[in-house]
């Protein structure tokens, strides 16, 4: 007779379930420790809001969104034009005044690289001159074309008069391909083409970084400076300029949209003395 060996198997003990604490750090601070705990947060928020960004842009954001605030202690104003301003009101604009006083210039594109010429030049430059104003053309610089090319494609276009400001090369770009030192090159091509046509340095227009990293050797210093530095209360540029473009949100009468807003760094009497043909005089 066989017998049969029973197996038991054995049960574990079930433990109980433990309840683990959660973790409250703020369980022990009062409702009111943690609500002044979010007000230094957003303090701490709009401050640095404040000083980082529309602090440094508080002219621009006055322009288009409150009362508009300017450089202060430049008696000479003028503004710059192009097709992109559409349907001047000249008699408007010639009684408009900046900061209490006239436009004294007014400063208009004329051609782009060698074959685009601006479709309201023409109307511009001839109306500008028929209201009073100091005229002055400028020239937008390409990439994508010899800078010999430009400089005659300007000056086959553009013919300025006596009383003119000096011819403009507008430079705001460079290819990513081209060497600083072919560069600049090109441009001081440009501009050698152009003085000898008209017997006067002309004036070159940049931003403040762009001339410091790309066209800060001592030889653009003998050309007039137009620089463009927006928003701020005074040019931060060191060397010397003529012309400051310090908005691209200046509004006035006779023109819809907003314009470019200049000051000449200089009197009256100083920019007739800087226009073509007054070494005549």
């Amino acid at each position: 007779m066989t017998t049969t060996k029973r197996t038991y198997k054995r049960t574990r003990k079930r433990r109980k379930p433990t309840t683990r604490k959660r973790f409250r750090p703020f369980r022990n601070l009062s409702r009111k420790t943690i609500a002044w705990g979010a007000v230094g947060m957003i303090a701490v928020y709009v401050w640095c809001f404040y000083h980082f960004f529309v602090g440094p842009t508080g002219f621009r954001w006055r322009a288009l969104y409150g009362e508009a605030k300017y450089p202060e202690g430049y008696e000479i104003h003028g503004i710059d034009i192009s097709h992109y301003q559409t349907n001047i009101d000249w008699e408007k604009v010639a009684n408009a005044m900046i900061e209490g006083n006239p436009i004294r210039f007014v400063i208009m594109k004329s051609t782009e690289g060698t074959g685009k010429l601006d479709e309201t030049f023409y109307e511009n430059y001839q109306s500008a001159g028929d209201y009073g104003f100091i005229r002055g053309a400028y020239h937008f610089w390409s990439t994508k074309s010899s800078a010999r090319d430009q400089a005659y494609y300007f000056l086959d276009k553009v013919h300025l008069n006596d009383g003119d400001l000096p011819p403009v090369l507008d430079v705001e770009h460079k290819r990513p391909d081209q060497s600083t030192e072919d560069f600049q090159r090109d441009v001081l091509t440009w501009l050698h083409i152009v003085e000898d046509k008209y017997h006067v340095k002309p004036i070159l227009y940049t931003y403040h970084k762009f001339k410091q990293q790309y066209l800060s050797a001592p030889v653009f210093n003998d050309y007039p400076y137009w620089i463009a530095h927006y928003y701020v209360d005074k040019v931060e540029y060191k060397g010397a300029w003529k012309f400051w473009q310090h908005t691209d949100a200046g509004k006035i009468p006779g023109i819809k949209g907003y314009v470019d807003f200049n000051i000449y760094n200089g009197s009256y009497y100083d920019l007739k003395k800087m226009t073509i043909g007054s070494s005549r005089w």
